[in-house]
């Protein structure tokens, strides 16, 4: 890696620490309900009217009967939006109803965070269905994710209870006070940097480099006009209008962002200059990507009361993370053999970034594009800046592998950190059959129970992975949307099904995915790798509320020292991973093999 690259990712852990320490301390108060009087008295009547208080918690049961019997409404009301846009306002571009497979595949991936996007936006979506449907979800389903990770927070804290919680409370909350009020700083930030929002109609402008040519006069019948010599009259064309698509962008990137989303406006995502213009706002929008993760790993140790606890997982995030991008930027900066046969300079100067950089855009280079690719796939966003599928074999299997670790280095806004926390659970498990002793993490056994609902939710997003890759690679109607026939087309559909159940939303593009068969199996698999998850989850929290919290001993096992980080590392790189290697032996691993033959 270049001292540049090195320099990058400094400034940006350097950053993310400073931003994420004391978001973390307003994290943990929100959790725990400690806030100002003034919104106290602001959300009172609200929740009056909704028929709840915060003085109702809830036992696990009932608190996933409310997730998943809300998050079902928000699929039902964006499908509908969808289907009916045609004949809502706020379309100025004339959007058709989308189809019924599309439509259901975009209500369930923009509901489970998953961001999927099997369609081109500016040509599909409507304002009011970008709004009102996908935006809205953007800020609920992040809620979504933070609420259960807040539960779970409760389960370690609580001292033998049998309620983690009020859902309606803590969404709400988490809503009002964390994701808009960030969303809406960031959002005029965008704008400042050349993001646009409006409500205009698309524009027809001409470009600055402009083809002047004659062309024949077309007559009221749609004929060429004649002159009097029966020669057809000529006139003045010009090759330089383009239509340029509008629209409140900035209000849906900057939650799109924090909320660790993904899903673009245009469908360039974050490499169009209309989301992403400039190096800066490059660089904030890489950083609200792991804000509230890594701000909920300091909000973790505040409410366990080991401050020790959360700076623990949040190493071990960031160890991995480092490992990820030392790994993908060398595999960019070498460039492709291939292209360099034909004689095409690589080499990085003052004039040109070298490097593989085909599908990147010239304002990021190498070095901000790599470090984007795996802050996106290791947070479960799925935005990005460059084209995933122009990624050299062993680049493009880098977000791969961090999608398959079960996006819990940073992770989503919620989802990383429950995540981390069950692997956790099974490497104390791990360290106490090693030791003897019957496993404690946070003054609470984990026994056979716990271990039981670890297990589910380990194993869910693996099983759906592999078996819908294995359908899709049997299947006819799975192998017509392959572009590429060989390793990289199973590379394509095995980051598909990888980022579908895994909740992430990127995808290397040269798999046509659009279709009645792609659309419904990776619905399946972004509903059941979202709620497979989270169902198992709140139950180890109801299980952990209702044990009492013994105190630490000369016999317990420390969770805060350099050997739990390593022990944790550990157990996610060979728990998470090793599912996989056959199927990316198969895919990235060939590939690079066969591009660099001699090596």
């Amino acid at each position: 890696m270049s001292s540049s690259a090195w320099g990058l990712l400094a400034l940006f852990l350097t950053t993310l620490l400073i931003a994420s320490w004391p978001l973390g301390i307003w994290i943990a108060r929100l959790s725990s309900g400690r806030l100002p009087q003034w919104m106290l008295r602001l959300e009172a009547p609200l929740f009056r009217l909704a028929g709840t208080s915060p003085d109702q918690s809830m036992p696990w049961k009932q608190y996933t009967i409310a997730l998943l019997t809300f998050n079902a409404l928000g699929v039902l009301v964006v499908y509908l939006l969808q289907r009916w846009q045609a004949v809502l306002p706020l379309n100025p571009a004339g959007m058709g109803a989308v189809s019924v497979d599309s439509a259901f595949n975009t209500a369930v991936s923009f509901v489970t965070n998953t961001n999927w996007q099997g369609y081109s936006g500016e040509s599909t979506m409507g304002y009011l269905t970008q709004m009102l449907g996908l935006a809205v979800q953007n800020f609920l389903s992040a809620a979504t994710g933070i609420a259960v990770v807040f539960a779970l927070f409760r389960g370690f804290a609580a001292r033998s209870t049998a309620v983690i919680g009020n859902f309606w409370v803590d969404i709400t909350r988490i809503t009002a006070w964390l994701l808009v009020p960030l969303s809406l700083v960031f959002a005029i930030f965008l704008v400042g940097q050349g993001v646009i929002q409006n409500f205009d109609a698309y524009q027809d402008v001409t470009t600055v480099e402009t083809t002047q040519f004659q062309q024949p006069k077309l007559g009221a019948d749609g004929q060429p006009a004649l002159d009097d010599k029966g020669a057809p009259v000529m006139e003045d064309a010009s090759t330089s209008t383009q239509t340029l698509p509008m629209g409140p962008v900035a209000s849906q990137e900057a939650i799109k962002m924090l909320g660790t989303n993904g899903g673009g406006f245009f469908n360039a995502n974050s490499a169009h200059p209309y989301e992403n213009p400039t190096a800066l706002s490059n660089f904030l929008q890489m950083l609200a990507i792991f804000l509230i993760p890594a701000a909920l790993c300091f909000a973790f140790g505040r409410e366990v009361g080991d401050q020790r606890q959360g700076w623990a997982v949040l190493a071990a995030m960031t160890v991995m993370f480092v490992i990820a991008v030392v790994a993908i930027t060398p595999a960019e900066q070498m460039g492709n053999p291939q292209i360099a046969a034909l004689g095409v300079d690589q080499a990085a100067s003052s004039l040109q970034s070298g490097g593989n950089m085909e599908g990147k855009e010239t304002r990021f280079g190498i070095n901000a594009t790599s470090l984007f690719a795996v802050i996106t796939t290791a947070a479960s966003c799925g935005a990005v800046n460059a084209m995933h599928d122009s990624l050299t074999p062993l680049g493009g299997m880098v977000p791969i592998v961090m999608m398959q670790l079960g996006e819990v280095v940073f992770g989503g806004t919620g989802t990383g950190l429950y995540g981390m926390l069950i692997f956790a659970i099974l490497a104390v498990f791990i360290a106490g059959l090693m030791i003897g002793r019957t496993p404690e993490y946070l003054g609470k056994k984990i026994e056979s129970h716990e271990m039981k609902l670890t297990s589910i939710a380990i194993l869910v997003t693996p099983i759906l992975v592999l078996a819908g890759t294995a359908i899709a690679v049997l299947a006819d109607v799975g192998k017509a949307g392959i572009a590429n026939p060989g390793a990289h087309g199973f590379s394509e559909i095995l980051y598909a099904l990888t980022s579908a159940a895994n909740n992430n939303g990127s995808a290397f593009a040269g798999l046509s995915a659009n279709t009645p068969f792609y659309n419904a199996l990776l619905a399946v698999a972004m509903w059941f790798g979202r709620f497979g998850v989270i169902v198992p989850v709140l139950a180890i929290a109801g299980a952990l509320a209702a044990k009492k919290r013994l105190p630490a001993t000369a016999g317990t096992f420390p969770t805060h020292g350099p050997l739990f980080v390593v022990l944790l590392i550990g157990t996610v790189l060979l728990v998470g991973l090793l599912n996989y290697v056959p199927s990316l032996a198969l895919g990235p691993v060939v590939e690079h093999l066969m591009l660099w033959p001699a090596q």
